[in-house]
């Protein structure tokens, strides 16, 4: 496959990077915590909240839906969580407090920043790119498409960064697919590749036994070596799934030139650093968000 878009690879990868903190902050902040508690959810860990927030725009949805769409997280932890999700609070209420919440932790975190004219320049921008997101076989993209614009340039920014992520990570599944890896095996080779320790992927709550059977199969393809890190045909796949999801993700960008991107990337830094800055997101993230790769773009 040759890549033919508007904009460098290595542009869209950096906006997603940027992008991401701005979405992740809802399973994360203390406000969030605040909003799911107050609809019933424990909040002893995010976990109940995460299922919630991010499953309700699909409405009602089934645990064998979710799972089908969270691909990487293991059957029995989706089960746990969504099969009590809609009895706790309908999807309505979700969405609605989770708008709450963005809301909320967003001004708690950015501050006067959110009344700046950068602010409602970039979520101008952000929603450009997001609103021309196609979204046929993206279904959690398209979920969260559906859902109506807020009125503020900080919770436009957030659903926008929401619509992006989420597309994004529907190809990123076709791209995990087409290269023949499933969701354990996607995330041993992750690990395997340098994304983050094996421990850290134990939340995804894969047993031993799929874990080891997993480095199995991959070792067989000769993507995995003996110590667990990913050899040089490993290496190779996983740069192939991640050109491919970045190709995937490019084309929302073609709604914006060039230089609409870099001035988007160079308005989102200094709100990303207050995000990143406040400590409330992991140290270290199982996406692979600071990784580099040997493609063109």
């Amino acid at each position: 496959m040759t890549y033919s878009g508007v904009h460098a690879l290595g542009a869209v990868r950096q906006l997603w990077q940027l992008l991401e903190p701005v979405h992740a902050i809802v399973y994360f902040a203390p406000e969030a915590y605040e909003e799911a508690g107050a609809l019933g959810y424990a909040t002893d860990d995010r976990w109940p909240m995460y299922f919630a927030f991010r499953a309700a725009p699909l409405g009602p949805a089934e645990p064998e839906l979710v799972n089908a769409l969270f691909f990487s997280i293991s059957p029995r932890m989706v089960e746990r969580y969504v099969a009590q999700s809609w009895h706790t609070a309908p999807p309505a209420r979700v969405l609605a407090a989770r708008a709450v919440a963005a809301d909320r932790s967003l001004r708690a975190l950015l501050g006067e920043r959110t009344a700046s004219p950068d602010l409602a320049e970039a979520a101008m921008l952000a929603r450009r790119a997001a609103e021309a997101a196609a979204t046929a076989g993206r279904p959690l993209a398209a979920a969260n498409a559906a859902l109506p614009w807020p009125d503020a340039p900080h919770a436009v920014l957030w659903h926008a960064a929401t619509i992006l992520r989420e597309h994004r990570g529907d190809g990123h599944l076709v791209a995990l697919q087409a290269h023949h890896l499933d969701a354990v095996e996607s995330l041993v080779l992750h690990s395997g590749a340098g994304a983050a320790p094996a421990e850290w992927f134990e939340s995804r709550q894969w047993s031993a036994d799929e874990w080891n059977a997993a480095g199995a199969r991959l070792a067989a393809r000769n993507l995995l070596a003996e110590d667990g890190t990913a050899t040089a045909t490993g290496l190779a796949l996983r740069t192939a799934v991640e050109k491919l999801t970045d190709e995937l993700a490019s084309a929302p960008w073609s709604a914006l030139t060039p230089q609409e991107t870099a001035r988007l990337a160079e308005l989102l830094l200094p709100p990303v650093l207050d995000i990143v800055g406040a400590g409330l997101l992991p140290t270290q993230s199982t996406l692979g968000i600071g990784m580099k790769y040997d493609y063109e773009g």
